[in-house]
């Protein structure tokens, strides 16, 4: 079953010829079709027949994959999570899509966004308890992934969008340094904070995959396919050096999120990790209301037209979105900006220490309800300074809703980060799936 395949193992099947390509996306087609009536992750899927057509040779050879409903694609219509853009048909693939696509990728479907990636829900259910919220922006990514019906989906992040519904739906997110993956083609949030991220059942997955697309064109006549290496694993960082970060938002933990992380830090330690405790200065956490402004003030461009001319068929999260935006001034935009200029610089010195920050995805299992996607207030400040960050699975809730880790690495270091991830992820071993 499909389910029980990550990616890496997925292409070897393929590339072995162990596993024909055709049938194996016949396994993941059918397994939608058995889960998606109550789960609900995707906004339109392609045909059995358009999926086996678009098998092409490559390092992800008949791999689905899918991708967020705010990421254009020529051949599904890119909805935008709004009932605005619900027959919108872009002209070209994102140039993410158009990555994926060389590397021999399948677009198995389009996964449900909030509304324009904002606070409105849509209807994705977490894949553990479908009483639960999945997370959000990235709703139907992460729970699409969890389920096991594609072993790779593609979100975004402007404030926790990867980071949160990854650790919700108890899989591996990865939200890589700002820019180093393209935003064109993508509906924005906020030019100066949106991120693209990934999903995948385990670091060496995400690894692979955001090393194929840090190596790929996406103009199909100049890329040079890069080398299949199956074999060559993702090295493990073998000394890492970790800050476990204290911040003011502690209280707010849930006290399973806490013994969670505290008894990862044991382990780790243990295992003879270097475990720090450290604070950051007060005035990065009270940045995060210049990242507010620049959020704001950018998305009100954003959907200035929307308001004027289909304020009917949008939310009051977006209109208040822009009433706000509106009223923050040109000078009031520029500090921000200079703010996160400034701090991207201030953090430094602080990261030079060590390998990777240590500290909470969320505040603890995923919320019970649709209505609401979770708190980003442990994701906001990495996604302001465009720092990467990855979160993994480390334990399960008494509701039986995973619980994560969530590592933080040095500005443009991603690779750094996944190892240290790897090392981490092996020492902390949690299998959702068999505990």
């Amino acid at each position: 079953m499909p389910a029980h395949l990550g990616l890496i193992e997925a292409c070897r099947l393929i590339q072995s010829k162990a596993l024909d390509g055709k049938q194996y996306l016949q396994d993941c087609y059918d397994l939608a079709n058995l889960l998606e009536p109550q789960l609900k992750a995707f906004v339109t899927r392609s045909t059995i027949d358009v999926l086996q057509k678009s098998m092409r040779p490559g390092p992800l050879s008949a791999i689905p994959v899918g991708i967020k409903d705010i990421i254009s694609t020529k051949d599904l219509i890119t909805t935008n999570g709004s009932v605005i853009y619900q027959n919108h048909l872009p002209e070209e693939n994102a140039p993410i899509v158009e990555k994926l696509f060389n590397l021999g990728g399948v677009l198995f479907g389009k996964t449900v966004s909030t509304e324009f990636a904002y606070r409105k829900s849509g209807p994705t259910k977490n894949p553990w308890n479908h009483q639960h919220t999945p997370g959000g922006s990235s709703s139907g990514s992460a729970a699409a992934v969890a389920a096991g019906i594609v072993p790779l989906a593609i979100g975004t992040q402007t404030q926790g969008s990867v980071i949160r519904p990854a650790a919700f739906c108890g899989v591996v997110g990865f939200k890589p340094s700002f820019a180093a993956l393209p935003i064109e083609g993508i509906f924005p949030f906020s030019g100066s904070l949106d991120h693209v991220g990934l999903f995948t059942r385990s670091v060496d997955d995400v690894a692979y995959a955001f090393d194929l697309l840090q190596h790929i064109s996406a103009q199909a006549d100049e890329h040079v396919k890069p080398e299949l290496d199956l074999d060559q694993e993702l090295v493990s960082n073998l000394n890492p050096r970790l800050a476990f970060l204290k911040t003011p938002f502690d209280h707010f933990i849930s006290q399973e999120q806490a013994l969670a992380i505290q008894h990862a830090i044991s382990k780790l330690r243990s295992e003879g990790v270097i475990v720090d405790e450290i604070d950051l200065p007060a005035l990065f956490w009270d940045s995060l209301h210049s990242m507010t402004t620049l959020m704001f003030y950018e998305a009100a461009i954003v959907h200035q037209h929307h308001v004027k001319e289909f304020k009917h068929l949008l939310s009051e999260h977006i209109q208040n979105l822009v009433t706000q935006g509106q009223a923050i001034t040109t000078i009031e935009y520029a500090n921000a900006k200079t703010t996160q200029s400034q701090l991207r610089q201030s953090v430094v010195p602080y990261l030079n220490q060590y390998d990777a920050l240590l500290t909470i995805p969320a505040n603890g299992e995923a919320p019970l309800g649709l209505s609401s996607t979770g708190d980003p207030m442990f994701c906001s400040l990495w996604s302001f300074l465009g720092l990467p960050a990855i979160t993994m699975p480390i334990a399960k809730s008494h509701n039986n809703l995973p619980l994560g880790l969530q590592l933080v690495g040095k500005m443009a270091q991603d690779q750094l980060l996944l190892q240290t991830a790897k090392t981490v992820q092996t020492i902390c071993l949690f299998d959702l799936y068999q505990s």
